[in-house]
């Protein structure tokens, strides 16, 4: 090449651009050297890199003064742009932080050790003279000495506004400003090549528009699918900077935010974790360069604030995705709408897992299974591996219901426990009416999304109300086992928190992760949460009262179903009552369920005469607790030899009786 009109022959690509700048930056480097004293290292530095000297005058750059460098160059990369139509990530990032191609220069010479080591060994020579010792990248003194005096304060001023932006870092921040050493993050540094990988740090994830959802191909309800439609116009056009998705976990939420992307023109930089000032910066610049949305998602705490410290210079979208509870601040614009991805309806599911499993039991899984969108695929993939180790071709619900109880197990267990629940109503002997309530119940969890959600909502909240071993919990296990759904008791020490926002927390997050696995949610001995406020006389009343609003406001919102438990109804909120759809009363048992009991709970066969059996029933007023103690205690008895007799369950009875400190009133111990 003989002039620099000739540099318009290279092809207009990103990695072209680099290579300009790159030059420039070299010549800036050696012009800076030129005007040092011809020390012999420096020399010898120099006629080591005396290849990219005779690279420069073969493609016609002259031999130029120093303070020509800049300009000369600057002038050559702008005609070059000038013909150059497809996205250049270096005047991307240059145009959107507001700096000069002769800033974008100074930028490439910090970075120039980074392509070729040589550059560091001259940087170490060049920054002795100016008293820096040690330090292979270039120092703000030397950059300048291959401007015009004039520039040295030109220079000042983008240096500190590169460094804001994080295009540059500065190496020895406690050093005085003219050695202090500059670096470019490699982040950039390869993204200024033009190179798109798909991790460019363990905490970013890049995603191109092709490998990206098509707002079409997305399952949605049809408000939804309207709403994400016109949000990805308002992006394009850049009337919405921030689009913030709301909606339980696995529902989709980065799913649609890549769709908007996508029918936006950007590819994505899926992030994992939370931001630092730096990381945000560095996720501006990619951003920028790649012509991409950062999609971020956070889980927030009921009243936690996350501030969202996006850089102001930066002008592309963002995505956000996040629960419904917390909120956003920081500088998040003027310009942001939130959309918010409910549960899906039966319909959608239905839509899935056809997807997903191509038929079959498709239309029973989704009628029976209430999860998230983007858990169907998850339960989808794990319910084919369990068919395939059963031999099977496709999926049956068994095999996503062991699917569902794998995922269960990861997301609920540090919070709740599992209880194995197997049996029906014929299990229980409970009074007649408690026996309707209970069935009423099951039917309500049925129906819930077949004509009551209209008036109810999805939510299911009981409250079962009686005394210690009248039945409860084993009644919660039986609703769990009709329904075919897991149950998870919360462990309420894993729940209450010493400090302030912590319960409230927790209580969130069990909550949540119930609805979002479709499980049955046990609050045993729940009046320990429930309790009545009181009038505020210490700072701890006042947290208190705090802790049950939250839960009544929570409680009011649940869409999964929840078994409340309590023998001690007089100190319950009546808040929480009126909150609760169904109510069921408890009572001790009569003579007619303690016989009903006994013959539950005793093995057959077993030598227990039918009048022992009855004066039992009759006389002794025991608890189902009670009496199921007393089985197991005679069982144990019986173990030699295999069969409970009488003698044995009397004197399991009196024991049980002995505990509770009362007399037993049966008239006469019965002997083997």
């Amino acid at each position: 090449m003989s002039n620099r009109t000739d540099f318009a022959a290279l092809p207009a690509t990103p990695l072209n651009h680099f290579r300009l700048h790159f030059y420039a930056a070299v010549s800036h480097v050696f012009a800076a050297a030129a005007r040092v004293s011809a020390a012999e290292p420096i020399a010898e530095c120099l006629q080591a890199l005396s290849g990219y000297d005779d690279q420069l005058r073969a493609c016609g750059v002259p031999a130029m003064p120093a303070t020509a460098t800049l300009a000369w160059w600057k002038d050559v990369i702008i005609a070059w742009e000038r013909s150059a139509d497809p996205f250049l990530p270096v005047r991307a990032v240059r145009n959107a932080i507001g700096v000069g191609v002769d800033d974008m220069i100074v930028v490439f010479a910090a970075g120039l050790a980074d392509e070729d080591a040589r550059f560091g060994t001259l940087f170490e020579r060049l920054n002795e003279t100016h008293g820096q010792r040690g330090q292979s990248r270039p120092i703000a003194a030397v950059l300048a000495d291959g401007r015009r005096d004039d520039g040295r304060a030109d220079l000042r001023t983008a240096l500190a506004r590169l460094a804001a932006c994080g295009l540059v870092r500065i190496v020895n921040a406690d050093a005085p400003r003219a050695q202090q050493a500059l670096d470019v993050p490699a982040l950039v540094w390869d993204v200024f090549r033009g190179e798109r990988v798909e991790r460019p740090a363990p905490w970013l994830r890049y995603l191109p528009p092709a490998a990206l959802p098509a707002t079409a191909d997305l399952i949605l309800s049809a408000p939804n699918a309207g709403q994400l439609s016109a949000s990805a116009r308002l992006v394009a056009s850049g009337q919405v900077g921030t689009v913030i998705v709301r909606g339980p976990q696995h529902n989709g939420r980065r799913t649609a935010l890549r769709a908007i992307a996508r029918a936006s023109g950007f590819g994505v930089l899926d992030v994992a974790g939370r931001l630092d000032d730096d990381r945000w910066r560095q996720l501006a610049l990619l951003a920028t360069a790649m012509q991409a949305m950062p999609v971020v998602a956070w889980e927030a705490a009921p009243g936690e604030r996350i501030e969202l410290q996006r850089p102001e210079w930066f002008a592309g979208p963002i995505g956000i995705a996040i629960g419904r509870s917390g909120g956003i601040g920081g500088h998040t614009d003027d310009h942001a709408i939130t959309l918010t991805l409910g549960m899906p309806g039966v319909e959608e599911r239905r839509a899935r897992w056809r997807r997903e499993l191509g038929g079959g039991e498709a239309d029973a899984i989704a009628d029976h299974f209430r999860t998230p969108s983007g858990q169907i695929a998850r339960l989808a993939s794990l319910a084919r591996a369990q068919a395939a180790l059963a031999g099977r071709q496709s999926p049956a619900i068994d095999d996503v219901r062991e699917a569902s109880r794998l995922l269960n197990a990861q997301a609920l267990e540090t919070l709740a426990t599992r209880v194995p629940s197997t049996g029906d109503w014929t299990d229980l002997a409970v009074r007649d009416d408690t026996i309707r309530e209970l069935l009423d119940l099951e039917l309500r969890c049925r129906q819930r999304e077949h004509g009551l959600e209209t008036w109810t909502g999805s939510g299911v909240r009981a409250l079962f109300r009686g005394p210690s071993g009248s039945g409860k919990s084993l009644a919660a296990r039986l609703l769990a086992a009709g329904l075919q759904r897991d149950l998870y008791r919360v462990d309420l020490s894993s729940i209450v928190d010493k400090y302030i926002g912590e319960t409230e927390k927790n209580l969130d997050r069990v909550l949540s992760r119930a609805e979002e696995l479709d499980v049955v949610l046990l609050f045993d001995e729940g009046d320990a949460l429930l309790t009545q406020r009181t009038g505020v006389g210490s700072a701890n009343d006042r947290y208190a009262n705090l802790e049950t609003n939250f839960l009544l406001q929570r409680l009011e919102a649940f869409e999964g179903i929840l078994v409340v438990t309590t023998n001690a109804g007089e100190r319950i909120d009546a808040a929480f009552e009126r909150r609760m759809d169904v109510v069921v009363e408890f009572h001790p048992a009569q003579a007619a369920e303690r016989w009903a009991l006994w013959h539950l709970h005793l093995p057959t066969p077993h030598a227990v005469p039918p009048d022992f059996l009855d004066e039992l029933a009759s006389r002794c007023v025991l608890s189902g607790g009670q009496i199921k103690n007393a089985v197991q205690h005679a069982a144990l008895q019986a173990m030699p030899r295999g069969t409970i007799d009488a003698a044995m369950l009397d004197a399991a009875v009196r024991r049980e009786y002995r505990k509770a400190g009362a007399v037993c009133p049966l008239r006469s111990v019965v002997t083997a």
